[in-house]
């Protein structure tokens, strides 16, 4: 049985694409953020909305495949919790929003696969349980969700105080 896989799977696709009881889920969030915007710093001492959206994707994309059975590998304090912004396009900042919806639709695809018991079992490369991992992803999801909308506003109240042409 797989119950509690798929209320966790569910979970992970309110964040993302769904209806979350805490207000919008990220792709809502992410509507009208051009690249220009997302990788602007209205906050100059906090991550841009794209920094955040490729450290998000790293994390889906490490517990995706520790799904595989790949181990997890360390990622706070590395280059890869936060990779570079080394293309700064409007293609470049599309393909990123792309890849992490992908890899959030497949990660929930890969816990709705999991039988309760195997939540039980110990991440590879980790010395805690899937249950723990899962539940994880999805308050990261939500914890950077919330920065995401706080500088969205900052954006937008940035733009209004700019004077005119």
């Amino acid at each position: 049985m797989n119950s509690e896989s798929l209320r966790i799977a569910d979970q992970l696709r309110r964040a993302f694409t769904g209806d979350p009881w805490h207000g919008s889920p990220v792709h809502d969030l992410l509507t009208g953020i051009t690249g220009e915007k997302a990788r602007a710093r209205p906050l100059t001492s906090v991550h841009s909305i794209w920094e955040l959206v490729l450290h998000l994707d790293v994390y889906l994309h490490v517990s995706f495949e520790a799904t595989e059975g790949v181990p997890m590998p360390k990622l706070y304090g590395t280059e890869r919790d936060w990779p570079a912004l080394r293309d700064d396009s409007a293609a470049a900042w599309i393909a990123a929003q792309d890849r992490l919806f992908q890899n959030a639709e497949k990660l929930a695809q890969a816990i709705e696969r999991f039988d309760d018991a195997k939540l039980q079992e110990t991440v590879p490369g980790r010395p805690y349980d899937f249950y723990y991992l899962f539940h994880g992803i999805v308050q990261h999801s939500l914890y950077h969700g919330g920065q995401i909308a706080i500088l969205k506003k900052a954006l937008a109240a940035a733009s209004a105080a700019a004077p005119g042409p």
